[in-house]
Order: C-alpha cells, then structure tokens, then sequence
C-alpha cells in the first residue's frame, strides 16, 4: 500500500507560481510513474501532468504544456509539480497519483492506482 501526501497548495495572484510536493511512503517509489490531476468545482477530475518511473519522460496536457513542470527525486521518494504563469482556471484541488510500472498513452483517472489526499490551488484574478 502506498501513501501519498501533498503539500504547497495555496492562493496566488494570476500570473504567479506555486510549487507542489509529493511524498510516498509504504512503496517502492522508482517502481511507479507519478502524475497529478486536477479536479475543479463541478469538473470531473483531470489529468495534468505525469513523469515515467526514471524521470526520463514526461507526460503533459495541453492545457499546461509550456507552464507546468514535473519532477522526482527518487532518493527523497518525492514528485514535484511546478507551476508557472497560473491562471485563474488552473483553480482546483491537485492530487497526486502513482501508477505501478508505465503510464499509457493517454492518461486518465481509471490508469491510477493510488491517490493522494489533494491540495487546494486557488488562483485570483
């Protein structure tokens, strides 16, 4: 069983940048791919960004391509999401995610095995 906890959410101006983290625990970390989703008020939960398990690849959705930056630490166990130029529709609970072994090609929630808690993100205009 593998735990996952977040933290660095919080309220930042349009234009600015947060950086979220990941901690796992109870798992071997390099043995999963990591990615956050995002889920606004009344959306359905999203797919943001993902990192393969060696960090070599990344996975990213248009909606963030250019403004979003994922990594990993492998010796830390920890995935980190930095967030550049938000905007006010970036507003959302983050959760981070961890799949066992490879993310497919397209990334949903149904590919996730297990869940972090989330962090609030609220971006004012």
């Amino acid at each position: 069983q593998v735990q996952l906890v977040e933290s660095g959410g919080g309220l930042v101006q349009a234009g600015g940048s947060l950086r979220l983290s990941c901690a796992a625990s109870g798992g071997t970390f390099s043995a999963y791919a990591m990615g956050w989703f995002r889920q606004a008020p009344g959306a359905e939960r999203e797919f943001v960004i993902g990192i393969s398990r060696n960090g070599y690849m990344i996975y990213y959705s248009d909606s963030v391509k250019g403004r979003f930056t994922i990594s990993r630490d492998n010796r830390k166990n920890t995935v980190y999401l930095q967030m550049n130029s938000l905007q006010p529709e970036d507003t959302a609970v983050y959760s981070c995610a961890a799949k066992s072994g490879t993310w497919p090609g397209k990334i949903t929630t149904r590919h996730v095995d297990y869940w972090g808690q989330g962090t609030q993100v609220t971006v004012s205009s």
